[in-house]
């Protein structure tokens, strides 16, 4: 049976633990499935400017996809877009994604202070956990899509006619079926891996998906080798998936699942494409490494705990900027060196 907390007259739902219902027999974890993956356009979610808001969180690389994408297609003035965290002060029992950013912690399109009410809104049977990315409708106040697998795809395609001017075209018609053979190819081997590493419950489990993740980056080493990115010489709804993983790899899930067989500075083609594409606007503004850094694990242990040194003291003083945004080079890889995107037509 759900258990409730109440907070400032809410009754929130406290959030379900991944290594606990998210784990099978064997120590393998299992991601949830998405639950609101209904579409846009007739018939399904409308296609409208002024009436969606896209939650995501800094750490959480499945909505860092949603925030690129809705800045490289320019896409700020049709869908508002609120940063979701966990609060400082903790809770008796985790109670999920908060509204930290708004004031008194309440949304004020939706009047919500978690995001866990906008999915009981839309479905009061839900029973997982909340998770960004959150497309909300917030004439509704309800959730419309969490489908982080199709998201940035809608973005691209359903919502084009909100596209800036001389937008990327992330999702060449001609290159979707290729596209998203990728896109769940990184899903498996890279994306979803680190994460199985991580919330694994026994030792076959991590060994499994430890080297399926470090075969995925070998993989996307060698591809890189000869290509700028990994359709040729333009960014593509691939390469924000790839990316989101890189610029955690090292500042994050690292410390997480043992000691690394490389880092990603020492993958000669990875770390070179993931700064070229660091220096595009829209990545490095919803780039975030000291936040990716940073261990709430740390509150739960005396202030002088040796991790303290690292986490607390070198890496704010760390010039992130500086080190991603050294040239790279690898424009010669290109037939069109001095641009990174095809534009829509």
């Amino acid at each position: 049976m759900a258990e409730y907390i109440t907070v400032n007259g809410r009754q929130i739902r406290v959030r379900p633990i991944e290594t606990v219902s998210e784990v099978d027999q064997y120590g393998n974890f299992h991601r949830q499935p998405n639950h609101f993956t209904k579409g846009f356009g007739p018939g399904e979610n409308p296609v409208d400017k002024d009436r969606y808001i896209l939650f995501w969180a800094k750490g959480c690389h499945w909505s860092n996809r949603a925030s690129i994408t809705r800045e490289l297609l320019g896409l700020q003035d049709a869908i508002k877009v609120e940063i979701v965290g966990w609060d400082d002060d903790p809770y008796e029992k985790p109670l999920g994604w908060e509204f930290v950013n708004s004031p008194d912690h309440i949304n004020p399109e939706t009047g919500a202070q978690f995001l866990s009410e906008l999915y009981y809104n839309a479905d009061p049977s839900y029973e997982g956990r909340a998770t960004v990315p959150a497309f909300v409708d917030y004439t509704t106040g309800k959730v419309v899509n969490n489908d982080y697998h199709k998201l940035t795809n809608y973005l691209e395609v359903d919502f084009r006619k909100y596209h800036k001017q001389d937008a990327p075209d992330l999702y060449p018609e001609e290159l979707r079926e290729e596209i998203d053979k990728l896109n769940w190819w990184l899903f498996e081997n890279v994306n979803n891996a680190v994460y199985r590493a991580q919330f694994a419950q026994s030792l076959q489990a991590f060994s499994d998906a430890y080297e399926t993740f470090f075969a995925g980056l070998d993989a996307m080493e060698e591809r890189l080798e000869h290509n700028r990115f990994l359709f040729g010489d333009y960014v593509t709804d691939s390469d924000i998936r790839l990316y989101v993983t890189l610029a955690r790899y090292d500042v994050a899930y690292s410390r997480n699942i043992g000691p690394c067989k490389k880092r990603l500075v020492d993958y000669k083609n990875l770390w070179g494409y993931a700064r070229d594409l660091y220096q595009i606007p829209a990545f490095y503004h919803n780039t975030y490494f000291k936040d990716f850094a940073a261990s709430k694990d740390l509150t739960k242990v005396p202030d002088d705990y040796w991790e303290s040194t690292y986490y607390d003291i070198v890496i704010p003083q760390t010039d992130f900027d500086a080190i991603w945004k050294t040239p790279t080079g690898r424009e010669s890889l290109s037939k069109d060196p001095a641009n990174k995107f095809l534009l829509e037509s």
